[in-house]
């Protein structure tokens, strides 16, 4: 980085990709390059005062592209910015093999290129993975369970509207204890389209088919829409030879904002202190996330 400011570039602009620019304007060490998106009609009036553009490398003294986009394309369009020798951060939020797989892939392609892929970098998976981790670290016997919601799951929201006819979908997600959740899935269609051909793609998919998923036909989705969320997670277990260890962690969150805080948290990371290569977010200490001097924060934080 040969300049003071770290310089971010925000690809896509839905919910999160605002957020993430929220978050920036809001860092004293970070400054956004620009904004990469499909469709650039009207660049010259944003808002944000910054490039609009379709190819990134219109853009000065990029660190880090931050990848605002639907999780499945999180796979096709890192490496093309890997390849480039620029730092990527995504919110991958597909659990287990998935994501494995996406972090050894982008492992190869971070470290051909010298530069950095942070995957995953939302609160679950993210922060959330970091609390579990450190969970197991204080009872390394025992059982957690992570409950999501009441809330709007973005992730799911995005697989429902993907479906060829869906104008428009919300995904709820509502917990039922012990890690076991209900999907609530409110879906506008286009006009001519055949609903139940809609709740068995839905239900098909990988996002639902362990899930009890309920598929209703509204109107309009916008009218329901709240992007709060929100996290109980709980673990009973053994320290040592010590039974009756009980943790717990809960917090209500706007969903998008906390996912595009984590993203550019991690970018400070990726730019300030990791080597080339791939990283989920327990891998990462966490004073690495924090702007400011590594002895103010010891002092200040333990």
């Amino acid at each position: 980085m040969k300049h003071d400011l770290i310089r971010l570039a925000v690809v896509g602009l839905g919910n999160i990709g605002h957020a993430a620019i929220e978050a920036i304007y809001a860092a004293p060490d970070m400054e956004l390059a620009g904004i990469v998106r499909r469709k650039t009609s009207g660049a010259e009036g944003t808002s944000y005062g910054v490039p609009v553009v379709s190819d990134i490398a219109k853009l000065k003294d990029v660190d880090v592209a931050l990848l605002c986009g639907p999780t499945r394309t999180i796979p096709e369009t890192a490496p093309i910015y890997l390849q480039q020798g620029i730092s990527t951060v995504d919110s991958f939020d597909i659990h287990g093999e998935p994501l494995w797989e996406l972090r050894r892939s982008l492992h190869a392609e971070a470290k051909a290129h010298a530069c950095v892929a942070v995957v995953s970098a939302g609160w679950d998976p993210g922060t959330d993975s970091v609390l579990r981790t450190l969970f197991l670290v204080m009872a390394p016997r025992g059982l957690t369970h992570t409950n999501f919601g009441p809330g709007m799951s973005m992730g799911h929201s995005v697989a429902a509207k993907s479906k060829a006819g869906v104008k428009d979908a919300l995904s709820m997600t509502i917990p039922l204890g012990s890690g076991v959740h209900r999907r609530m899935v409110y879906v506008a269609l286009e006009k001519g389209t055949d609903f139940e051909a809609i709740k068995k793609a839905i239900l098909e998919d990988a996002y639902f088919a362990k899930d009890e998923t309920h598929v209703t036909e509204v109107p309009n989705v916008e009218a329901l829409q709240d992007m709060g969320h929100g996290v109980r997670m709980e673990r009973r277990g053994v320290s040592g030879q010590s039974h009756n260890q009980h943790f717990e962690f809960t917090m209500r969150v706007n969903n998008p904002a906390l996912t595009a805080q984590v993203m550019v948290a991690c970018a400070r990371a990726a730019v300030k202190h990791l080597l080339p290569g791939a990283y989920t977010l327990p891998e990462i200490p966490p004073m690495d996330l924090l702007p400011g001097n590594r002895g103010d924060l010891i002092r200040s934080l333990i």
